[in-house]
C-alpha cells in the first residue's frame, strides 16, 4: 500500500493573522502552552483559556488543546499597561 500523502495547500495571507505575515516561516514562530502563559502573566489557565475563547488573547488549537504564539502574549501585555499617572 503506497503512503498517501494529504495535499499540502497553502496559507492565505488574508486570514492569516499578523505573526505569520509574509516572510515568516513558521520555524520563526513560537508557541507556548496555556500552562506556560499562564505562568508567565502570573493568572490561572482558567483566565488564559478565557481569554482565548473570547478572542482576546490568539491561539491555535491542536487536538484538543491550545497553543499561544509567543509574539501574541507579547503584544497582548504590550497593550494591556496601565499608566500610572
Amino acid at each position: 500500500m503506497a503512503n498517501a500523502q494529504p495535499p499540502h495547500a497553502e496559507p492565505t495571507t488574508a486570514s492569516a493573522p499578523q505573526f505569520f505575515s509574509e516572510g515568516t516561516g513558521l520555524e520563526d514562530v513560537s508557541f507556548l502552552t496555556v500552562a506556560e502563559v499562564a505562568g508567565l502573566m502570573r493568572v490561572s489557565k482558567m483566565t488564559v483559556y478565557r481569554m482565548v475563547h473570547s478572542g482576546e488573547l490568539t491561539a491555535v488549537r491542536v487536538g484538543r488543546s491550545f497553543r499561544v504564539p509567543a509574539k501574541a502574549v507579547r503584544e497582548y501585555l504590550s497593550g494591556a499597561y496601565v499608566g500610572t499617572e
